[in-house]
């Protein structure tokens, strides 16, 4: 492997849409007690449910501490990859690479600087550096070559794109202050252009309400093809997320992609808003002597984060599966349909995941993408 200072727009390196064909897919094994709620028992069952959808249609990797690689090894199909490999946590979007390939179907990597979503600023733990090792480690893993870019804090679900040369983020994540402080919007933009090669960004003006990545673009909107997104959009007018979800959707449909097409928007409902319960926040450990839940604490549950695998979408479901009288129930039934239209050659498959909203994030959180490749250099 080797760590380049060029970058991929020099080189004619660009990074493919989630829809466009994969060889993988990176995973995490969900570990540390202040994240997951009763040692995260209820976690990774539900994760190697995600784990094995995925499978059906492309290659898994799962990356498991030394502590947890024979948990993992024993509970995961054997049809999927597990390696061992240090983590802090189980957020492959964020620190796994954002990969590129070439015209030749050459394979590279990003390694971004990750700093657990904030930093010392508002990050959520201390310390991140075996995150933040882990794109080159994946990158020696796959024998793929990696752009060194850690003077730039991103992570990959802030970050969305359509294959064919736009992206799109939030503002409030990128300007975020424990992001990147001394750039400005103009030259975040043209660094997203420069690793990305893309020659447009859209900044939406939020994400999901009480999202605590400072409202990732993956948690609120994604392209489903080019020229079209599907947005989340709560029913409630009076719903705090109602406001934000609109004022991307007038963004949104005032925008044009970088081929100059007119965004089509296409809206999702959010669940019913998912609180946490007092049995749950007891089922986490604290940290820095401080909780890591609050009772009664809003949740950024979303339909949107969900993962596009060669033959499916994996989907979050929020309606409790053991109660048909659950608030949610109908919503997961809408928000599966509306899905099921826009991607009609794909199986829709949803999985109740509480257990990983508690834990800060959802399906597409906890998965990074291998677009398909035909060599390696």
């Amino acid at each position: 492997m080797h760590i380049l200072k060029s970058t991929p727009i020099e080189d004619g390196f660009f990074m493919p849409a989630e829809y466009d064909k994969h060889y993988g897919c990176i995973m995490i094994w969900p570990e540390r007690s202040d994240s997951w709620s009763f040692g995260g028992y209820a976690a990774r069952r539900t994760f190697v449910q995600i784990a094995s959808a995925i499978a059906e249609s492309e290659k898994v990797i799962v990356c498991a501490s030394y502590k947890q690689y024979e948990n993992a090894r024993q509970m995961l199909p054997p049809n999927i990859r597990v390696v061992e490999m240090s983590n802090n946590d189980a957020w492959a979007r964020d620190y796994a690479p954002t990969f590129v390939v070439n015209a030749d179907g050459v394979l590279r990597g990003i390694n971004w600087y990750f700093n657990a979503w904030g930093g010392l600023v508002d990050g959520l733990y201390f310390p991140w550096d075996k995150d933040n090792a882990m794109a080159l480690k994946l990158c020696d893993m796959l024998d793929a070559d990696a752009y060194d870019a850690q003077d730039f804090v991103l992570e990959g679900g802030s970050i969305h794109v359509d294959g064919d040369g736009t992206a799109m983020v939030t503002k409030t994540c990128l300007l975020s202050a424990g992001r990147n402080p001394s750039m400005n919007m103009d030259e975040i933009e043209q660094k997203l252009k420069e690793y990305l090669n893309v020659q447009k960004v859209l900044w939406l003006p939020c994400g999901v309400y009480n999202d605590e990545t400072n409202e990732h673009v993956d948690n609120i909107c994604a392209f489903t093809s080019p020229g079209h997104v599907v947005l989340g959009m709560p029913d409630d007018t009076n719903d705090v997320q109602y406001a934000m979800s609109q004022s991307c959707l007038e963004y949104l449909m005032n925008e044009t992609d970088a081929k100059g097409r007119k965004i089509q928007v296409h809206t999702l409902p959010m669940p019913v808003p998912v609180f946490v319960t007092p049995t749950e926040c007891d089922g986490l450990d604290n940290m820095a002597f401080e909780p890591t839940r609050t009772a009664g604490e809003r949740l950024a549950a979303s339909y949107i984060n969900f993962y596009i695998s060669n033959n499916a979408i994996i989907m979050p479901g929020f309606g409790n599966p053991d109660n048909e009288d659950d608030a949610n129930h109908k919503n997961d039934r809408r928000a599966k349909e509306i899905l099921q239209k826009l991607f009609p050659k794909r199986r829709i498959i949803q999985i109740y995941t509480r257990e990983i909203l508690i834990g800060g994030g959802n399906i597409h959180c906890m998965t990074q993408q291998i677009p398909a490749f035909r060599r390696f250099e």
